[in-house]
């Protein structure tokens, strides 16, 4: 399927990064899944001996995440899979998933979705915000701070004028903890 193009949800860091050569984007919506900081990075955000904490997808009934997605047509199609598996699957944590995606256009549109695997031991799902906030604030990994993830997920959420409550409690929380 995806040599042919495919669709691509983003809804944390690929918003702001999404590092592959697309020729559509539109604002999404993917029913059944919430935005969540759910997964244990022990790579890009922290490490094995002080994890960091990634946005994930989370299912559970009756929830919508809202994001982008992009299109990658069949002309950047091997390259862009192969960079996102490269990404998004340094570990088992993520499954990668087609999942129904509603565009900004209310057309329907099947897309690769990267979510978290509840029985993986990097899963963390259901942890409180505070307890989040104070993981977030110290995190650091092969990409950075586990800070700027979080940061540069709320502008990229905020540009795109799309709201994320729990994002917003996070991104307020963390900015007093690093004061």
């Amino acid at each position: 399927m995806v040599e042919n193009g495919f669709w691509v949800f983003g809804y944390g860091s690929l918003i702001w990064q999404p590092d592959i050569t697309y020729t559509k984007k539109h604002l999404a919506r993917l029913d059944g899944y919430a935005r969540s900081f759910c997964m244990w990075s022990i790579h890009h955000r922290g490490t094995v001996d002080d994890p960091g904490l990634v946005l994930a997808l989370d299912e559970h009934a009756g929830v919508h995440c809202d994001g982008v997605a992009f299109y990658v047509g069949p002309d950047h199609a091997p390259k862009a899979i192969a960079d996102l598996r490269e990404r998004e699957l340094i570990s088992s944590a993520y499954l990668e998933v087609i999942r129904p995606v509603v565009l900004d256009t209310d057309e329907q549109v099947d897309a690769v979705c990267y979510v978290i695997d509840t029985d993986h031991d990097q899963y963390c799902g259901g942890m409180d915000l505070e307890k989040q906030a104070r993981i977030i604030a110290t995190a650091v990994g092969g990409r950075g701070p586990n800070t700027e993830y979080l940061y540069n997920t709320c502008k990229g959420i905020d540009a795109l004028g799309l709201a994320d409550d729990d994002l917003a409690f996070l991104h307020r929380r963390v900015a007093e903890l690093t004061a």
